[in-house]
């Protein structure tokens, strides 16, 4: 992780930005008033999108087996469902 200030990463930008890409580095661009941003590679980004969902995911999994533990969730047969749909 590099923690650069912004006046340097403006006039260094492309520099940074192949940091950021062909050596995975996390730059931290730091500015006034604690307005600091991050500068990943976008396969970076999409990675850790993936973890986030992923995390979504599973903390709904999670809810989900709480919820049927705790006896809160309805049961329906399949002739049931087809009733309520108007199918058969």
């Amino acid at each position: 992780m590099v923690a650069v200030n912004y006046s340097t990463i403006r006039r260094n930008l492309k520099d940074y930005c192949d940091k950021a890409t062909d050596e995975n580095e996390t730059v931290i661009v730091t500015r006034k008033d604690e307005k600091n941003v991050v500068l990943i590679s976008l396969e970076h980004y999409n990675e850790v999108m993936r973890a986030l969902k992923n995390a979504e995911y599973l903390a709904m999994i999670d809810k989900s087996l709480q919820q049927l533990k705790e006896g809160k969730y309805v049961s329906k047969t399949i002739e049931d469902l087809e009733a309520m749909t108007g199918e058969q």
